[in-house]
Parts: C-alpha cells; structure tokens; sequence
C-alpha cells in the first residue's frame, strides 16, 4: 500500500492528508474492531470468523481496485478492515488453541512473524512491479486469488474451535472504542490544514478524551468487558501493549515518510524505492523466526533490548536525511530497522497470551493486535502531521528537513522499548503477571458457577 500513495496521489489529486486516511482509514477501524472480533471468534467458532473475514476483505480489495476517486477508495479501504479485523486475532487464537506447550508456541509464533517478514519482503517488490507496469489497482487486484485460495485452505485444514465460556458482547464499549480512536486520528490529520488551535480540532481533542474517560469506568464495572482492564495488572502485558504501540508507530510512520522520500525527492520509480527496502524487509524475514526462538529458550529480554537499540539507531541515523544523504547511509537505517522490528514481533505475541486463561485467547490475542494498530494508525496521522506542519516551500525540496522531527520520534519509540524491555522482565514484573492470571482464573471460575 506504501509503494503505491505517490501513484494514487498523482491519479487521484490526492493530499499528504488523503494519502494519510487511505492508510488509516484500514488502521483506525481494523483496531476499533479486533477486540470484536477476537471475542466473536470465540463465541461463533473460530474458523467460521477467519472465513468471514476473508470474504469481506477480498470483497473490499475489489472494491478498491474500482475506485474512481479518493473517498471511494478510502470507504474501500474502511470495508477491507472490516474484514481484516476478523483475520488476526482469530489466527493467532487458533495458534495458542493449537500449541499448547510454551516453547512450541513461541517458535510457532516466530514462524508466523517470519510470514509477516516475508510479506514485508515480496510486497514493495511485488507492488512496484505492478504500480509500475499496470497500475496502482493492480496492488488490489492481487489480494482477490489469495483470499480465495486462502478460504479453501481454511476450509481443508483449520479445525473449528470455540471457546467453552466466550464473552458476551459489549455494544457500549465498542462505540466508544470507535469514538475515541476515529476522533483520535480525525484530529492529527487534518489538524496541519484546519489549525492546531482550531474549533475542530480542539473538539476532536475533546470528544477523544471524553470517550476515553467514559470508557474506563464504564468497562470497570462490566462482568465481561469489551476491554478486560484487568489485564493490565500484568506488567509484562501492560508493558508489551506498550510496546506494540511504540513499535508499530515507528513502524508506520518510517514506512509513509520513507516512500514520499524515495519517490517524491528521490524521484525513484514505485519499482526501485521497493528494491531499496528489501535490506530492511529481508532482516525481519530472518530475525522474527530467530527472535520466536530466543523468546521460547531464554525469554523476551534479549528480543526487546535488540529491537530497541536497533529502532533508536535506526531512527537516530535518519534525523540528518536530505535531498543528498548517502545511499549506504539509507541502507543502514532500513537494516537496522528491519533487525529491530523483526525481534520485536515475538515477544510482544508471546507475552500478551502467555499466562492469559486460555478460554480468552482470542481476547488476549486481540488486545496485542489492537495495540499495533492503534501505533501504527497513530504513526502515520501523528508524524505525518508534524512534518506536514513543518514543511516550508515545495513539498519535494522541504520534505527532508521537515521530517527530521518524525524520526526524532521514530528514535524515541525504540528508547521506549529498551526502557519497557528491562522494566517488564523483572521479578517483581513476572510476579504481578502470575498473580494476574490466577485472579482472572479465578473470577472465570466464579462466572462459570453463576452461569
């Protein structure tokens, strides 16, 4: 999708704040919706959710490729992560439900962080080939077989499996939810244009933090919330839900700052600024597997303290881009990025369900999977709108130096991560998440009697 905003920007007559909504329109409602549908899967089965969300992701895809203007593909997009929403939390309860021992899930986990590498590797590749030979539809076009062949395969070969005790569902909470994060993101992307201090935007700021403080009294006080903020008690979990966003922020703001460089200053095709990622790609294909590993032996600590070193060089190398910077200078910021993000995938998973009472796998799986979104949805609008605010002149020329603020930020994100990696792998860390899951365990006991 990142390889292909200059093209539908130059199609289209697109902004840098459209280009931004065609990102986090997918974002912003697959991380409202997750939790849903982690606890849908639970209740209604599993593989039944995972084969809805196909359907529905396959259906947008189409969609998109049809789009004639840009709000049609930005409510496309919206309708591709309806159906995503469905995809990752399922799939990783389906991995918990199917490995039970830790250490095989762990290394089962890094497997499917390396599918996600080897997805950031023949993406750029893929989409550049096709951006720049048939169009920026085509990135769509290609998404319709493998949905398809993906649902037969489900159908083979994932076994139906529900939760014995799912949690009902919470309309409240999940309105609130969408509330808070849409306004949210309504507010940092079009703040550059509407003003900082202006009326929108500091009610957007408003009815976001209105949303948040209903919210957590609200989810409080719920037998079985849409939001378990119960899990928070855990510290590895509270922490690795931070460090998802942290990560994931980095993530997506490096990947939309990246792109308009290479091809808007560059003046590289879609096809060549997808080459000068694939060092970036290619070292998360092989660390992710390799991090599962470290995490199931040795535990998350290695992982995180290499991921956030990694990231804050990465970012740290960034902060003097300009229209001249060195290709071997590129070349080390994209390798130690993709070292750092492909470590830090596995224990941010492993940590989120491992002493999480199995019946809210898909809860749990969902939290992690929402926390992603939320930092990579809050990368794009956030740095996005600081270097839209800080651009002077003609975007190509200004565009490096106003971005010098964005990977500051992309720095301080990696930081975090070292700081949340020692903090939350400490005793009295592992502690709080024992004495967590057995109240959770607990107070499901209770519930099961009342029922």
């Amino acid at each position: 999708m990142n390889i292909a905003l200059p093209a539908i920007r130059r199609d289209l007559h697109a902004s840098v704040s459209g280009l931004q909504w065609i990102i986090d329109a997918y974002t912003v409602v697959l991380a409202s919706l997750l939790m849903l549908a982690g606890s849908t899967g639970d209740r209604v089965g599993r593989r039944r959710t995972f084969q809805t969300g196909l359907t529905l992701f396959t259906l947008g895809s189409l969609m998109c490729s049809l789009a004639p203007s840009l709000s049609w593909l930005i409510a496309a997009r919206a309708l591709q992560a309806i159906g995503g929403s469905m995809l990752n939390p399922v799939a990783m309860s389906i991995i918990t439900n199917t490995f039970t021992e830790p250490r095989e899930r762990a290394r089962a986990i890094g497997v499917w962080g390396g599918v996600v590498g080897v997805s950031m590797a023949l993406g750029p590749l893929i989409g550049g080939t096709l951006v720049g030979s048939v169009g920026w539809q085509s990135i769509f076009w290609i998404n319709i077989p493998v949905g398809v062949a993906a649902f037969v395969l489900c159908a083979l070969f994932v076994p139906e499996s529900r939760s014995p005790r799912p949690r009902r569902a919470d309309p409240v909470g999940q309105l609130l939810v969408i509330v808070l994060l849409a306004t949210l993101t309504y507010a940092f992307i079009e703040a550059p244009a509407a003003g900082w201090g202006s009326p929108r935007t500091l009610g957007c700021f408003a009815v976001a933090a209105l949303a948040l403080a209903f919210l957590a009294p609200y989810e409080l006080r719920r037998a079985e919330p849409l939001i378990d903020l119960r899990f928070f008690r855990s510290v590895p979990f509270a922490g690795a839900t931070v460090i998802a966003v942290c990560a994931f922020a980095a993530l997506g703001g490096f990947l939309f700052l990246n792109t308009l460089y290479l091809q808007d200053v560059l003046g590289l095709s879609a096809l060549h600024a997808g080459l000068y990622t694939l060092p970036m790609a290619a070292l998360t294909v092989v660390c992710a597997p390799l991090s599962g590993r470290i995490v199931g032996n040795a535990g998350p600590r290695v992982p995180l303290l290499l991921a956030g070193v990694t990231m804050t060089g990465s970012g740290l190398i960034m902060t003097g881009l300009s229209a001249d910077t060195p290709i071997w200078q590129l070349m080390a910021a994209y390798v130690l990025f993709g070292l750092g993000f492909g470590m830090v995938n596995a224990p941010i998973t492993n940590t989120a369900v491992s002493g999480m009472p199995r019946a809210q796998a898909g809860v749990a799986a969902a939290v992690a999977s929402t926390s992603r979104q939320i930092g990579q949805s809050l990368g794009v609008a956030v740095l996005g709108a600081l270097v839209t605010s800080a651009v002077v002149g003609p975007f190509a020329t200004g565009f490096p130096a106003a971005s010098h603020v964005a990977w500051w930020v992309i720095a301080g994100c990696g930081l975090a991560i070292v700081l949340l990696g020692i903090l939350t792998t400490t005793g009295w860390a592992r502690h709080s998440a024992a004495r967590t899951a057995e109240r959770l365990a607990q107070a499901s006991d209770r519930t099961a009697d009342t029922s």
